[in-house]
């Protein structure tokens, strides 16, 4: 895989490119073991599990589904709760393994705080 990535040193935005550059260099979802992708904003938070043999995302959950946009809990426990919901998902689909896949984001805070309640939740990584 060939993958490119063009970034100009000094911005925190780069920084992040070039780390998940690094992470997704390494990190690849086959159908036996598929990615559980983490994407953050300042607001939101989505979780996807991906078979990149087939490009396909298998389970999806985030806080700007309807369920999570009316609660006033703040953005770690959110991830908790995005957690527990796409390892019950997977577990659904019959997903019980998974690569964790950080999107270039520190492996802290609300990253931490997902990977954590999937792993409560059945999910192996």
């Amino acid at each position: 895989m060939n993958i490119g990535v063009k970034v100009v040193k000094g911005n925190s935005q780069n920084a992040r490119r070039r780390r998940h550059f690094r992470v997704r260099k390494r990190v690849v979802g086959t159908s036996a073991r598929p990615r559980l992708v983490v994407s953050r904003s300042a607001r939101h938070l989505v979780a996807q599990i991906v078979d990149d043999s087939i490009g396909q995302t298998l389970a999806f959950a985030s806080t700007m589904e309807k369920d999570f946009r009316a609660s006033k809990s703040d953005k770690t426990a959110k991830a908790k709760e995005i957690g527990a919901l796409v390892a019950k998902r997977a577990k659904e689909k019959g997903i019980s393994t998974v690569v964790f896949d950080r999107g270039g984001s520190q492996y802290h805070g609300r990253v931490a705080a997902l990977a954590d309640a999937a792993r409560q939740n059945g999910l192996d990584f």
